[in-house]
């Protein structure tokens, strides 16, 4: 069976994702004042790393764990309606590329599956 990484595309669909999704959740106001300050040339690499390894492509993601990468946002008020706000941001990315629904609903579960590790509970 491939791996999800594999069955969205590889690395240009993640690319092509990320990208999307970011500017969709910079126009999100619900989670958009999260992102002030951010340099976004760098959120980018680490989202594209990241997404990768989690999808099971080719694990190269050097960053923080979830809890470290989202504590300052967490003492910026960061909560469930955000995780919410991002993870439907992003499964409207990946419908808008044209991925089935299945695979769409495995990316919200991999999200939701940090959730916790993403509030620091």
């Amino acid at each position: 069976m491939s791996s999800l990484y594999e069955r969205l595309g590889g690395e240009k669909a993640v690319d092509a994702a990320v990208d999307l999704f970011y500017r969709t959740v910079l126009a999100d106001g619900r989670i958009a004042r999260f992102f002030e300050g951010v340099n976004m040339e760098d959120q980018l690499a680490k989202q594209k790393s990241f997404l990768t390894m989690a999808f099971g492509g080719p694990n190269k993601y050097t960053g923080k764990d979830m809890r470290k990468a989202h504590e300052k946002l967490v003492a910026k008020g960061l909560n469930d309606s955000h995780v919410d706000a991002v993870v439907e941001d992003l499964s409207r990315t990946l419908r808008q590329l044209g991925v089935g629904e299945k695979d769409v609903q495995e990316v919200a579960a991999l999200a939701n599956s940090v959730r916790n590790d993403v509030l620091n509970r």
